[in-house]
């Protein structure tokens, strides 16, 4: 029997804040990728940085329960990223968020480690693409760039990934297509595109497959298109057809619409919320982290 592919999530975290109940729960999309892959048959790590404060603890908790390797987490001084959501007439919005200490470079042992692992997962949140190109060295890449499909930024981007995702919901099939096929073209072996109700499409190396969505009462749809990627991306390296892959990912996001949070784990909201800045603000003010460039200086020191 093959053994489970291994896949390393190296980057963002937050606690969602759903103020309006009072409840936070781990999320960020590279912890999410990391559970979802390992719900979805993988063994999986974690990269990352929270600091010794509740949401850190309920985030390093979770990650442990859910059978995800902690070993590259690491704890800093200050605030664990957090961000805060709330019901606005029957819809989740995204009202603030302070990053905190998640925006890392990669440690030396981090980049030791990549060689050991099938594929690392990491996207635009964590705002680490200066080290897209070591990595590559290493592994196979699995990127999200969620809905950030400017063109430069894509041909950046894709010529390092073994998997390229994008968030297009409201896209027409037509955009969505020519934005799978853009990526591939710049280099990317797989493109993923997730158009919410609409399904999504995979395009890979013989071709375009198509699947619908699951159609599901959804309670909340937060984390359903990192199940969808995280799954897409375990099926991809255990060489599974195209049609299966998008099916399994169908039902599995479908699954996490059923349940509040990304994946679970709720506590009481323990989080400083005197902090919080607006997302254009976060948008406006956060840097990359430091690249491969900058870090030989200090190493050199």
């Amino acid at each position: 029997m093959p053994r489970p592919a291994r896949i390393l999530a190296f980057g963002d975290n937050v606690v969602d804040c759903y103020r309006d109940q009072n409840l936070m729960f781990p999320g960020g999309n590279c912890v999410n990728h990391a559970v979802f892959a390992r719900r979805a048959g993988a063994e999986t790590a974690y990269a990352g940085a929270v600091c010794d404060d509740d949401a850190g603890r309920l985030i390093r908790q979770a990650l442990v329960e859910e059978g995800v390797d902690i070993t590259s987490l690491r704890t800093e001084e200050g605030q664990t990223a957090y961000c805060v959501i709330e019901t606005q007439d029957g819809d989740r919005q995204f009202v603030g968020a302070n990053l905190g200490v998640s925006i890392i470079a990669p440690s030396q042992a981090d980049i030791a480690r990549l060689s050991a692992f099938d594929a690392v997962h990491t996207g635009r949140s964590s705002h680490i693409d200066a080290w897209l190109p070591r990595f590559a060295e290493a592994t196979k890449i699995s990127y999200d760039c969620a809905t950030v499909h400017d063109p430069e930024r894509v041909a950046q981007v894709a010529p390092h990934c073994f998997l390229i995702a994008f968030s297009a919901g409201g896209m027409s099939r037509n955009d969505a297509l020519a934005l799978a096929e853009r990526a591939r073209a710049a280099g990317a072996r797989w493109s993923l595109v997730t158009r919410g109700i609409e399904g999504a499409l995979l395009s890979g190396p013989r071709g375009i497959v198509e699947a619908p969505a699951k159609p599901v009462d959804a309670l909340d749809t937060l984390g359903a298109g990192d199940t969808y990627i995280a799954n897409v991306l375990v099926g991809l390296l255990d060489a599974l057809e195209p049609a299966a892959i998008l099916k399994k990912a169908a039902d599995a996001a479908a699954q996490t619409c059923l349940m509040r949070g990304a994946f679970g784990h709720p506590a009481p909201m323990q989080v400083d919320l005197s902090t919080m800045m607006s997302l254009e603000e976060v948008y406006r003010t956060t840097r990359p982290a430091a690249g491969p460039d900058e870090m030989l200086p200090r190493r050199l020191a």
